[in-house]
């Protein structure tokens, strides 16, 4: 992958430098850390107070120097950023033909709050419709190489390009229709309608990916594709040491991840990506 020297995106909003809390997160490590994260996981609780150690107030922010790999880091998310700007203004000219507002990207360390809810190293990468931003820790990066088997540039760009297929979807009013819907249906139903939202934000992703198809090296979608997988609620049951409860999956199995993204990839266009109107998943 070759983002190196692409255009920088001007919508990210950096927060690494402040920080309430040390080191250690909430004074927790190991199995206790575990047990925190994996209650955020498959409750949907929002953690971030057990992580924060405060119980809400919070201690004092304190201000520290990025250091040269978080400097780096940024650096390398603004330059992916703008290439999802470009390629979803060229897209929503083509097929819609109206202009594309950008989202702006938050990049924090460790814990921060938005109009959602907290955002912590259990709820991982979000976009919050609210705020119309994307909430990123560079953190997650070293956590998709190390602990969920998915390094390579473009298994993290695949992060980012995700997480603005939601705002893309925001922005054509899917969002706002879909949390509608599930406020009315039993929890199994409601369910499946994010489901279908998150393979749809993957098949975007996908048509992302087909917009630098110049930029890419061989073995760069592969990097993708085994993200997608190792991210399905299947593979990340089977690692938390649960067996696989359908009903209760809430992004797609390993395997329906991988065939969206591969879908919007290959189309390279928004009209392949209907997942809600898709008999088979």
């Amino acid at each position: 992958m070759r983002f190196r020297g692409q255009r920088q995106s001007r919508n990210v909003e950096d927060r690494r430098g402040t920080s309430g809390r040390g080191a250690a997160v909430g004074g927790l490590s190991g199995v206790a850390l575990l047990a925190v994260l994996a209650i955020g996981y498959f409750t949907g609780i929002d953690v971030t107070p057990l992580l924060d150690g405060t119980g809400g107030g919070g201690a004092p922010q304190q201000e520290r120097p990025l250091s040269a790999e978080e400097r780096a880091a940024g650096v390398w998310v603004a330059e992916v950023l703008g290439t999802t700007e470009t390629a979803w203004a060229e897209r929503f000219k083509a097929e819609l033909d109206r202009p594309y507002r950008a989202p702006v990207l938050v990049l924090y360390s460790g814990v921060t709050q938005s109009p959602c809810g907290g955002a912590s190293g259990a709820t991982g990468p979000f976009y919050c419709p609210a705020d119309r931003k994307a909430y990123l820790d560079t953190e997650f990066f070293a956590t998709l190489n190390r602990d969920l088997g998915a390094p390579g540039e473009l298994a993290a760009a695949y992060v980012i390009a995700h997480e603005v297929a939601h705002h893309v979807q925001n922005e054509l009013g899917i969002l706002g229709k879909a949390n509608e819907v599930r406020g009315r249906l039993p929890q199994a139903e409601a369910n499946a309608v994010s489901v279908r939202v998150e393979l749809q934000a993957d098949c975007l992703a996908g048509v992302w990916a087909a917009s630098v198809n110049s930029l890419l090296r061989p073995g760069d979608i592969e990097q993708a594709l085994q993200a997608a997988r190792q991210i399905g609620d299947d593979a990340l049951q089977r690692r938390a040491g649960r067996v696989p409860q359908p009903h209760t999956f809430s992004h797609g199995t390993s395997a329906q991840r991988a065939r969206w993204f591969a879908t919007g990839y290959e189309a390279g266009e928004m009209a392949a990506c209907d997942t809600f109107a898709a008999r088979s998943l």
